[in-house]
């Protein structure tokens, strides 16, 4: 595939502050995309009225989420950088993760992109399973220098909230990248003074919200992460069996 059809592809919200981003990201190729079709648009009228969010649609996202996560922190890690491209990789497949990550490189070089503006954009027109999968891989990709520092996590704690995710979500999600004796009370929204049988209604409630199932309609590249959540909530529900005895 080549870039320009690979990138006339993931360009369904071609407007707004975000098809900015990405318009400043490849210069004239956007332009004569987009004096050349108008399927771009087309699609982005049909993301407004409620359709579910396309697989272009989340890797164009991610992209430029990651870039403001990987420059929370004043610097910009290799490992960091490694990690999206391999991410990409395991995703998209080498062409296509090149392709990503050539416009992810440029977008890392912009300076005034709006955390909220972009966030907003986001939560108008991305189902909210597909917002909770962004938060997933936002920590991944934060802690891939092995350590996720506190501006990363305000950065994403930030994010979070302009996406509309409640606290009690970011926690969950955040619970999945630390090692505490409290993750699994976390992961699954309770406190540590929850019954046995509130554990188990717990359980039901976020093997419902990480269910795989719930993203599908991004396509299989990004099921893997989606069954990752999944299975760290099943884990954390079988610690709690184990310790408790039920």
């Amino acid at each position: 595939m080549s870039f320009s059809k690979w990138i006339g592809a993931s360009l369904g919200w071609s407007f707004g502050p975000i098809g900015a981003i990405i318009g400043l990201a490849l210069g004239s190729v956007v332009d004569a995309m987009g004096k050349g079709s108008n399927g771009t648009q087309t699609r982005s009228r049909r993301a407004y009225q409620g359709s579910q969010t396309q697989s272009g649609d989340f890797e164009v996202s991610l992209l430029i989420l990651a870039s403001i996560v990987i420059k929370a922190d004043g610097k910009q890690d290799q490992r960091e950088l490694n990690f999206v491209r391999q991410q990409f990789v395991g995703m998209y497949g080498k062409e296509r993760a090149n392709h990503a990550f050539k416009l992810f490189k440029n977008i890392t070089k912009q300076t005034n992109i709006s955390t909220r503006d972009v966030c907003y954009q986001i939560k108008q027109m991305m189902d909210h399973p597909s917002r909770l999968q962004l938060l997933h891989f936002l920590f991944g990709i934060a802690k891939a220098d092995g350590l996720v520092t506190e501006s990363e996590v305000k950065q994403i704690y930030t994010i979070a909230g302009y996406l509309g995710i409640s606290p009690r979500d970011f926690e969950s999600i955040k619970a999945m990248f630390y090692s505490s004796s409290e993750n699994a009370y976390k992961i699954l929204e309770i406190d540590k003074t929850a019954i046995d049988v509130e554990i188990k209604k717990a359980y039901r409630k976020m093997a419902k919200k990480y269910h795989p199932d719930k993203v599908m309609h991004l396509g299989k590249e990004y099921q893997k992460g989606a069954k990752e959540k999944f299975r760290q909530v099943q884990e954390a529900y079988e610690q709690l069996q184990k310790e408790r005895g039920f």
